[in-house]
């Protein structure tokens, strides 16, 4: 029987990993300036600590202080796996703590995001082989009713997320990658690093040429006035 809002798929259609391994190093900066701009998790879900985050996303969508279904992911995900858990912004109850990143830990599990918040941050900080993004931080907890869904496209940080999206993050952010799209991400965003590394360079040899900006201030009908205010 269907029971829409309380039910699990368990199987993902993850890209291939050689894929996925390709934006590690990458800046997330970079590869959302090859997406439009676009496709870029809300600022307010922050890292919690400095592990880089990537892999695919394994979805939760729960209810407000609720983590039964967030409890139940880390059981079914497969190393590698980014949980994803939207509890639609809410930040008055945790929703995870030390003992579940724990047990994600335990289980490969290389990344959590969590639109929503978490507790016990000072134990998460220290952790470096999982990834952790949130919304917020709260002592106060949750509880284990349910209900909830696991694998179905879920809002994260104003993004939709589709199980097995690729996620890229770093100290900027978070970036969500259809993976239909990401070959050709993948190489643009390649590309713009390898360009960004020459400006570096030029910019220590003071050879830089940035003859754009007085064409675009012309462009735009800019004063230059050669005097103080007044």
């Amino acid at each position: 029987m269907e029971n829409a809002g309380f039910r699990i798929y368990t199987k993902v259609n993850r890209p291939d990993q050689e894929l996925i391994e390709g934006f590690r190093g990458l800046p997330v900066a970079n590869i959302a300036d090859e997406m439009n701009r676009f496709f870029c998790v809300d600022a307010r879900i922050k890292p919690i600590n400095k592990t880089p985050l990537l892999g695919p996303a394994f979805t939760v969508k729960a209810r407000t202080a609720d983590n039964l279904l967030f409890h139940k992911a880390i059981d079914l995900a497969q190393p590698g796996d980014i949980i994803v858990v939207d509890v639609q912004g809410d930040i008055v109850n945790s929703v995870t703590g030390e003992i579940m990143m724990r047990e994600a830990v335990k289980k490969g599990v290389a990344g959590v995001v969590i639109d929503g918040a978490v507790r016990d941050v000072d134990a998460l900080r220290e952790m470096s082989t999982i990834a952790i993004y949130a919304a917020g931080v709260t002592p106060k907890g949750p509880y284990k009713d349910g209900p909830g869904e696991i694998n179905v496209p879920i809002s994260c940080g104003g993004i939709v997320v589709n199980p097995g999206d690729i996620l890229v993050g770093d100290g900027d952010g978070i970036v969500v990658i259809n993976p239909n799209d990401a070959p050709v991400i993948l190489e643009k965003a390649k590309a713009k690093q390898a360009k960004e590394q020459a400006i570096f360079k030029a910019i220590e040899a003071g050879t830089r040429d940035k003859s754009w900006m007085e064409k675009e201030l012309k462009a735009r009908g800019c004063q230059i006035i050669e005097d103080y205010y007044k």
